[in-house]
């Protein structure tokens, strides 16, 4: 094994109780549980999966901790009454028993109620932007009276022994992310005036007293750790400075860890970052209260690769580091990196499609782009195939090769056909610097199926080819071409789609027009502003980036704002001339100038194939990924998966 990765599998404590290795499991919601809060046995597989894959401690995510206001979303777990602690026993001796510790983190959602039904309550009527962009005043939350807060101590303080109870090794307190415990630390959604606001002193004094209650009741040798964001990255909010002072204040009373993470609600892209922020966002927190405290500080934020994770231990930055992401696209994480087999951890890419967005804004059980099995663990695992198959696949883009590792695990005899280069659309998608989580993923693809030996012709398969091959099954994942406009001056030289210009590395103008202002539009002009373009976007809809995610469409409008590029909404392209183009707003036209037109205006499926195959041979044939129809990463894996794992 390398010597790199050594620290990562060293065992660690905190407080009493010895980890195995140095890998945490950072709790995440995954809408697994029953509708009322109780211990399903999806979830149990779930969690069973994550500890076999040899993490050093999982803390289950998020516990609402009574039935008042606590409770944020559906399918959320709970923690709060008796009757919940069988199925907690149930979650905990399952987690233990393949060689991991099990801890929970306990919660009340503040402001932070995604089911958005009343009581919301929380330190001010400081409503969370996003949601009272769905619900209006109904989102403004009921500030809390003294009595309700006293209620919510003891609240905690009992969720937590329930957790002791039900065999957990470890509470979690949740004090990020913009739930109750932030709403009161931070002064951009604390502005009381009482014993609970004003102050730093006053503004912890929430967590001070519900970590007290915690204490009494789990007794002084039960660990217990607290989830800090360094920052809540607000302007007129809770800083790094200010949170040291609160870790001080914790360790002093006995705190035995600090989890480090970063952001509120309505910073999510520093709390669950896309790809378009640097990894390890929040290291920099976590080192900076370790050097600060004694007690053992996990630091947890885009800690995508073993890398990453090592150098932050070797550096002293923390002495845990927290997966959250990086677990579920590839559950084995750990074992992989213990067998010094790196190079087949499934990388995370930070696309948010399959975890935040479905569980977050669409109250859907978790999933993950790249892994199709997370929330359905038990249901999609691949077996060996009955009957043995010569299977040939067509597109060398990432459905076709998913397809071919799994085929190939099936033990099926593969033959993977690309007339161009293994990547696909991944190969225009990694160009941009902001996308550089794509080119892990790309040479994972491609190591696996080259390692499963996989048969590789870089040529173009015609009829004649599969139907003399000697194939049974053709799979034909042939992606896309980009839409045809019908517009005039279209076929004029210096017009191209945005994939000739991310991949072929074509020389553009100086001015740049882009033509669609979808989020492949967007990213081709931050890269082209980059590379000290001019660059316009012409967007036909009132909106851009209305096909990205929330945290992608965030960050990449920050870029937008600090960047030269110029947005035109509202603007139909009407014409191609010699020196730009004529749009069209309501009744009016106008030019817009420019050198070079980059089109990206969609894609279309490529099925002239599919077609042929199904008319004049009698093969079986599949379609997966964008020529079914033009999607995302998320898209192209789960249909190739799910179709080769059947065949």
């Amino acid at each position: 094994m390398s010597t790199t990765y050594l620290r990562l599998l060293q065992p660690g404590k905190i407080g009493n109780i010895e980890i195995p290795n140095r890998i945490i499991k950072a709790p995440q919601s995954t809408g697994l549980s029953n509708v009322d809060g109780s211990v399903s046995e999806r979830l149990i597989r779930h969690y069973r999966e994550l500890a076999r894959g040899g993490t050093g401690l999982i803390i289950v995510e998020y516990a609402y901790i009574d039935k008042i206001a606590s409770k944020s979303a559906h399918c959320q777990l709970g923690i709060s009454d008796n009757e919940h602690i069988s199925g907690l026993a149930w979650l905990a001796q399952n987690i233990r028993e393949e060689g991991c510790r099990a801890a929970i983190q306990i919660e009340h959602c503040g402001s932070q109620k995604l089911l958005g039904t009343p009581p919301i309550k929380a330190a001010s009527a400081v409503t969370w932007p996003l949601l009272y962009r769905r619900m209006g005043a109904d989102a403004v939350p009921e500030p809390l009276t003294i009595p309700e807060i006293e209620a919510i101590i003891k609240a905690f303080g009992d969720a937590a022994l329930r957790a002791k109870t039900a065999g957990f090794e470890l509470v979690e307190i949740h004090g990020a992310h913009g739930y109750l415990i932030t709403n009161f630390l931070s002064p951009h959604t604390n502005k009381r005036h009482d014993i609970y606001g004003g102050p730093l002193e006053n503004r912890m004094r929430l967590l001070i007293q519900v970590y007290e209650s915690v204490r009494r009741n789990v007794g002084d040798d039960f660990p217990v750790s607290v989830r800090l964001s360094g920052t809540d990255y607000e302007p007129d909010g809770f800083g790094i400075e200010e949170t040291i002072e609160v870790c001080k204040v914790l360790e002093s009373k006995g705190i035995n860890a600090i989890h480090v993470s970063g952001g509120d609600n309505q910073q999510l892209i520093h709390q669950i970052s896309p790809m378009a922020i640097p990894v390890g966002h929040n290291v920099w927190a976590a080192e900076a209260i370790k050097k600060a405290v004694r007690v053992p500080v996990i630091a947890s934020g885009s800690i995508t690769t073993p890398e990453l994770a090592a150098d932050i231990l070797a550096t002293e930055k923390a002495d845990f580091i927290g997966l959250g992401r990086p677990l579920w696209a590839d559950q084995h994480w750990v074992k992989k990196l213990r067998e010094d087999r790196p190079e087949d951890i499934r990388p995370c890419i930070r696309c948010n499609e399959g975890c935040l967005e479905r569980s977050f804004f669409k109250f859907r059980a978790v999933t993950c782009a790249v892994n199709p099995t997370v929330g359905r663990e038990g249901e999609l695992e691949i077996e060996l195939a009955e009957i043995r198959k010569n299977i040939a696949i067509v597109g060398g883009g990432p459905a076709g090769m998913e397809a071919a590792r799994v085929c190939a695990i099936r033990g099926h005899e593969v033959t993977l056909y690309e007339k161009r280069r293994l990547g696909g659309s991944l190969l225009g998608a990694l160009v941009p610097r902001f996308k550089s989580d794509i080119k892990p993923f790309l040479n994972y693809l491609q190591t696996q199926i080259l390692k499963l030996n996989v048969r590789i012709i870089e040529a173009e398969a015609t009829i004649k080819v599969l139907q003399n091959g000697g194939f049974d099954t053709v799979i034909i994942a042939t992606g896309t071409t980009p839409v045809e406009l019908n517009v005039a001056g279209i076929d004029k030289p210096f017009v191209y789609n945005v994939s000739q210009v991310l991949e072929n590395g074509i020389n553009v103008g100086k001015k740049v027009i882009v033509v669609g202002g979808g989020i492949a539009g967007i990213e081709a002009a931050l890269w082209l502003d980059e590379h000290n373009k001019e660059v316009v976007v012409v967007e036909m809809k009132n909106q851009i980036m209305m096909d990205c995610t929330e945290t992608d469409k965030t960050a990449l409008s920050e870029k937008l704002a600090i960047s030269q590029i110029k947005v035109y909404t509202g603007n139909k392209l009407e014409e191609i001339v010699n020196d730009g183009i004529i749009v069209r707003q309501n009744e009016e036209t106008f030019t817009i100038s420019g050198d070079t037109v980059v089109l990206a205006v969609g894609h279309q499926p490529v099925q002239e194939l599919t077609e042929k195959l199904r008319k004049k041979t009698k093969l079986e044939v599949y379609t997966i990924g964008d020529c079914v129809n033009p999607g995302k990463i998320f898209d192209a894996i789960h249909t190739a998966y799910k179709t080769a794992r059947r065949i």
